[in-house]
């Protein structure tokens, strides 16, 4: 699927009145997810930058410990955001194979309101709620 040539309007935002997942919703999502993915990979760096001149080495047990929490709370968060650039890269690719937008279950069109609270869905709400009760049935046996 081939870029756009031009650029987007800044004031654009994608309409239901529109085709569905045509070049320009494409794009806005496309550039949408690239500004999340490049703001995650930023805070990561921070991360790494500030894991590097920290030092354990703490004379007080209780600071020692506090800054061993922090940190163990610090990795947690940036192995989620290490999932969630990765779930971004396939939303990506999705979008460069003309499969960006349409529920995997169903290949129904998600919402424009859920593509945009949540850029890497890959199920309809309906099709989300339905996972989310099987799991929770799942969970209560």
């Amino acid at each position: 699927m081939a870029r756009r040539k031009r650029p987007l309007p800044a004031s654009y935002i994608p309409t239901d009145g529109e085709s569905f997942m045509n070049a320009k919703q494409r794009e806005y999502f496309r550039l949408k997810l690239l500004k999340w993915r490049v703001e995650l990979l930023e805070e990561s760096n921070e991360t790494l930058r500030n894991l590097q001149s920290e030092s354990l080495a703490e004379p007080d047990m209780a600071d020692r410990a506090t800054l061993e929490a922090d940190r163990a709370l610090e990795l947690r968060t940036r192995d989620r955001q290490r999932k969630l650039v990765n779930k971004i890269d396939a939303a990506m690719r999705r979008i460069e194979e003309g499969t960006y937008g349409y529920c995997e279950e169903t290949n129904e069109p998600i919402s424009l309101r859920r593509l945009e609270a949540r850029p890497i869905a890959t199920l309809s709400v309906e099709a989300q709620e339905r996972h989310e009760r099987m799991e929770r049935t799942r969970r209560n046996d």
